[in-house]
């Protein structure tokens, strides 16, 4: 079962998204907040898989409470649910740590399967916002682009399968590798990329133009 906790200060909102959510046998609502300091008062409590986050809530911005959510309970994902495509919002989110970024007006069909493929360790961004990424190019560091260098050539081959959307289990088939060695490969690419997950994997990626982006897995529009 998937556990999932609504931050938001929109009743309506969260009501509704109960109600597609409590449809699915394998996924629940085990819990609400309207703010920040509600979330983060009741996150260890109820020990959420995935967090359904507003960016706009009382107090601080749902990107600060991903931050830290992130910090402090890394295992948790997190996917951003807001109305705001702008650039800003987004890559703050992705570079703050969030496995998901969704706009309000994505069918309620293409949430409940974003939920499972976060769930699965994979990220998931809207369509509309993986073609902002292209214009982020110029804002690499130069550190990044020596991280990027270093990467092995199992390293790079797994790369190119964390942005086809693959999950560690489909790596190992694909590479003919164990799922430990997955993993350990993984964490190498987190490190060297100096990321926290698979999202900003896909950021560092794009803006170092280590694969075009016709090869990042997008949610259908």
């Amino acid at each position: 079962m998937i556990k999932i906790m609504l931050v938001d200060d929109h009743a309506v909102l969260r009501d509704g998204l109960k109600n597609i959510i409590d449809l699915e046998n394998d996924i629940k609502v085990v819990g609400e907040a309207i703010s920040e300091e509600d979330a983060l008062q009741k996150i260890e409590k109820i020990d959420p898989d995935i967090v359904l986050m507003d960016i706009n809530l009382p107090g601080l911005s749902g990107i600060e409470v991903t931050r830290i959510l992130k910090k402090n309970y890394p295992n948790i994902k997190v996917c951003i649910l807001t109305m705001y495509s702008h650039d800003e919002y987004f890559m703050s989110a992705i570079r703050e740590g969030a496995d998901g970024y969704l706009l309000k007006d994505s069918p309620s069909e293409q949430v409940i399967q974003a939920i499972r493929t976060i769930a699965n360790g994979e990220s998931v961004i809207q369509p509309s916002m993986t073609k902002k990424l292209l214009s982020f190019h110029q804002q690499k560091k130069e550190t990044d682009a020596e991280s990027s260098s270093e990467l092995s050539e199992r390293e790079k081959e797994v790369l190119m399968c964390l942005l086809e959307g693959l999950s560690n289990k489909d790596i190992a088939t694909k590479l003919f590798i164990s799922d430990k060695t997955v993993k350990i490969h993984v964490s190498k690419i987190f490190k060297k990329f100096n990321v926290k997950s698979r999202s900003q994997v896909i950021i560092h990626a794009v803006q170092n133009q280590l694969v075009p982006i016709s090869h990042i897995r997008r949610e259908k529009e």
